[in-house]
């Protein structure tokens, strides 16, 4: 039970720190509790579908077939990440000032609510499709009761939620003339970690090739398996051990959504 715990806990963490992130930084958005909803709910399903089919994708493209699903999701949330960054770009000042006022009926909402949407869903899919298969993994070895699942289920989703409800709250307790800043910078760091991730999976399905394997080693210094490392892996892609490939899909990613923010950034007027 507290293997399947502490398994849980970790999927659910990285899966609420970052839902936790896109809550803080979409709340002036109009409607976007429900489009979190949504994304939870249309992720759970996805899981579940994956969980129906999990000896299939974990025994397909000679073994990678995790890797490969993996690498898939990742590339997408960073996609919508960036769409999500450069859209609160363009219109997160005026939502800063209308924060209480935001219309339900505006165009620009229903956009950054798809954006919230798909986001989600592929968080939630992506972990929780990671935590079946490892448990579909942890069963084929045997060891396992449903029982013990159970629990440790219920312990691990109930302790990472309340993680990231903590940092959600926290976050909300920034003055709104930081705010956006806070939390976009936050956006900009997960699309890159997640850029770095996908890098890290395609290498381990044979893809990409790992170039300068290791780069750099910082373990002595940070190991990601203590907390605070497991947290910067989650907020910002820290790796201790990266190979030149990631750090390239991670400066690539930073750069673009930088630029593509900058460009979307609306001019100034001259009084």
């Amino acid at each position: 039970m507290l293997s399947v715990a502490i398994l849980v806990f970790r999927e659910t963490l990285e899966a609420a720190l970052i839902l936790g992130v896109v809550a803080a930084a979409s709340r002036s958005v109009a409607q976007s509790r429900r489009a979190l909803g949504i994304g939870v709910a249309a992720g759970a399903a996805g899981a579940v579908l994956v969980a129906l089919f999990a000896g299939v994708i974990a025994a397909s493209a000679q073994g990678m077939g995790q890797e490969l699903f993996n690498a898939t999701v990742l590339g997408l949330a960073v996609l919508m990440l960036g769409w999500h960054m450069i859209w609160m770009t363009r219109h997160g000042a005026a939502m800063a000032a209308q924060a209480r006022q935001v219309a339900n009926e505006v165009k620009q909402g229903a956009r950054g609510l798809s954006a919230i949407v798909v986001i989600v869903a592929l968080v939630v899919l992506r972990e929780g499709s990671e935590t079946v298969l490892f448990l579909h993994g942890m069963f084929s070895g045997g060891g396992l009761t449903p029982a013990a699942v159970a629990a440790g289920g219920v312990l691990g989703v109930g302790a990472g939620a309340a993680v990231g409800y903590a940092l959600y709250a926290g976050l909300l307790r920034i003055p709104v003339r930081w705010f956006f800043s806070v939390t976009g910078a936050l956006v900009l760091l997960l699309a890159a970690g997640m850029a770095g991730q996908m890098a890290r999976y395609l290498i381990q399905a044979d893809i990409l090739p790992g170039m300068l394997d290791p780069l750099w080693d910082t373990s002595w210094l940070l190991s990601p398996e203590t907390a605070i490392g497991s947290l910067l892996q989650v907020l910002i892609g820290y790796d201790a051990r990266p190979s030149a490939t990631q750090v390239i899909f991670y400066a690539v990613t930073l750069t673009l959504i930088l630029l593509g923010a900058k460009l979307a950034r609306p001019p100034r007027l001259n009084h």
